[in-house]
């Protein structure tokens, strides 16, 4: 089992958005996905009641019950568990950073979500966790300059995922009926853009899992 955590402690940065659509394309890739809700605000809890069926389960944790659920979780048939956090430097962050095998830190290509990302990091690297960046709430206009100089930004501080997710109405119409963007508009830009930034992802999983077994056997 894998588990990742959204972190960031700046708000409006899309974490939420970003795990529940990550959750359905994973799904749809055959992962089976556990979403677990940390942010008092349970944006993610409120979307897994609107969502049709219950295909990818969703639990409210609390910090200190969150070892516990994801070692059973980690004996059951669940692949990957993805953590959302709440925008702040909290007990729920810290628990979510400290059991997760990655942490992503999405930034919006502002001067403050970067200086934000700069804390993120540092808490990130002092506990020795794995992260990568995502840029978020882009403008659909490749060429923008904030866009390049926002990713610039960060990948001087380590990995940025790619591809960049842009402002789309198709990630306000998900999240209101519960979906990902893949299965409200399959065919949409957005829908391929969450398609790509999971395979981006379980690449970065299965280096990370390599790396431990190379580890384990020179040990």
């Amino acid at each position: 089992m894998r588990t990742i955590a959204f972190i960031n402690q700046k708000g409006g940065t899309g974490k939420s958005t970003l795990a529940a659509c990550l959750a359905v394309a994973a799904k749809d890739a055959g992962e089976r996905v556990f979403l677990i809700d940390m942010d008092p605000q349970k944006s993610i809890i409120k979307w897994g009641h609107r969502r049709p069926g219950k295909d990818i389960p969703v639990e409210a944790v609390s910090p200190t019950k969150l070892p516990i659920v994801l070692a059973a979780l980690a004996k059951s048939h669940i692949d990957l568990v993805i953590i959302d956090t709440p925008a702040t430097d909290s007990p729920a962050s810290d628990a979510a950073m400290a059991s997760s095998d990655l942490c992503i830190i999405p930034a919006r290509p502002t001067i403050f979500d970067i200086w934000s990302s700069e804390t993120t990091r540092g808490k990130l690297k002092t506990l020795r966790k794995d992260y990568a960046f995502v840029l978020t709430q882009c403008s659909p206009q490749p060429e923008s300059a904030r866009v390049r100089d926002g990713a610039a930004a960060l990948e001087a501080m380590g990995a940025l995922l790619q591809p960049f997710v842009a402002s789309r109405v198709d990630y306000q119409e998900a999240a209101r009926e519960g979906m990902g963007v893949t299965e409200v508009e399959p065919h949409g830009k957005a829908a391929e853009e969450i398609r790509q930034l999971w395979i981006s992802l379980r690449r970065r999983l299965t280096r990370l899992k390599q790396a431990e077994k190379a580890a384990k056997k020179a040990a």
